[in-house]
């Protein structure tokens, strides 16, 4: 168990299935019109698992946000950490402000922005931290898990920088920038689940 963070393809966006996100897209595209705006329709078909190939994003929320939230409160503005940080539902296309939605069957809120908004603040916290270019670009199948269990451990051991000092700090820098890029790149939702 625990908390993912993963890209949805159009059938579970859509849908109306228990593990579907049909109600939450019906109420986005009813805020969105309501604001002027185009139905977000055009969503990417479901995808899976291939090794290197950025089709999916799967990530374990299992470290410690700690060190990464006092990142956040050091290098961002509070409403800029709560854009980063604060969302449920990340979306590929520019948003003016957050949009909140009541989901009445499941008794809570959504909060949703735009991956354009979440990537500068997402790659601020890279270079805050000075990610190294070997982390993992996609995010596939816990690539970026994997590889700060594994290889930035071993990495962290040759090489000295401020990304070394906390490796859970550093995953969720590359996290949150990896999950604004893929949402951007394919196309897709990204959600909390």
């Amino acid at each position: 168990m625990g908390v993912y963070l993963v890209s949805v393809g159009a059938e579970e966006w859509f849908g109306d299935e228990e593990d579907g996100w049909g109600e939450v897209a019906s109420a986005l595209n009813a805020e969105l019109r309501r604001r002027g705006l185009p139905p977000y329709e055009d969503v990417p078909p479901e995808t899976g698992f291939a090794p290197g190939s950025g089709q999916a994003f799967e990530e374990k929320l299992a470290p410690s946000m700690t060190g990464f939230l006092t990142l956040c409160q050091t290098h961002l503005s509070r409403e800029e950490s709560e854009i980063l940080c604060g969302w449920t539902v990340l979306v590929p296309f520019s948003l003016d402000e957050e949009i909140w939605l009541s989901i009445e069957s499941a008794d809570y809120e959504s909060m949703v922005v735009g991956a354009p908004q979440v990537l500068p603040l997402a790659e601020r916290m890279a270079a805050a931290v000075d990610l190294p270019a070997e982390t993992p670009a996609t995010c596939d199948n816990l690539d970026l898990s994997t590889w700060f269990s594994h290889q930035a451990k071993e990495l962290a051991t040759m090489r000295t920088g401020p990304w070394t000092k906390d490796l859970d700090t550093a995953f969720y820098a590359a996290l949150f920038l990896r999950a604004a890029q893929h949402s951007i790149r394919r196309g897709c939702p990204v959600i909390f689940t």
